[in-house]
């Protein structure tokens, strides 16, 4: 599937996140990285895929960057987020770029961009998060 294929697949079908892997469309409604992270532990092989997002902050730029997907909308991302996807080589196609992704509530950050904010690799991204969703298992 195309970029824009996923973008019309995401909207459409009122999802969170959208990606073509090996023939299959993984789809979820799941808010934040959740999703991905759950993509991570099931084994899914995003390398060289294109995915579509509604909101990605640096969290789910690292995670993106971690499995390897080339290509990405986003709907909405923040600057660093978009600085992690060129920098990792991902090409990116983002709706609209705002200083940083906000939780929820609108009272502060997302918390997940929040946790991150100190590393730029995306394997230590991967374990943070994973810790800070799902804790210690």
């Amino acid at each position: 599937m195309t970029l824009s294929e996923l973008k019309t697949a995401l909207e459409e079908g009122g999802y969170t996140c959208v990606a073509w892997s090996g023939g299959e469309l993984l789809t979820s409604r799941e808010r934040g990285v959740k999703p991905l992270l759950a993509w991570i532990r099931e084994g899914r092989d995003l390398r060289g895929c294109a995915a579509a997002d509604r909101v990605v902050g640096k969290a789910a730029a690292l995670l993106y960057a971690y499995m390897g997907v080339s290509a990405l909308y986003a709907g909405v991302a923040s600057e660093p987020a978009a600085d992690v996807l060129r920098r990792f080589g991902v090409d990116a196609e983002i709706g609209q770029v705002v200083p940083r992704i906000r939780n929820r509530a609108g009272t502060g950050f997302c918390p997940m961009e929040t946790a991150v904010q100190g590393t730029d690799d995306p394997a230590v991204a991967r374990v943070v998060l994973e810790e800070k969703v799902f804790g210690t298992e």
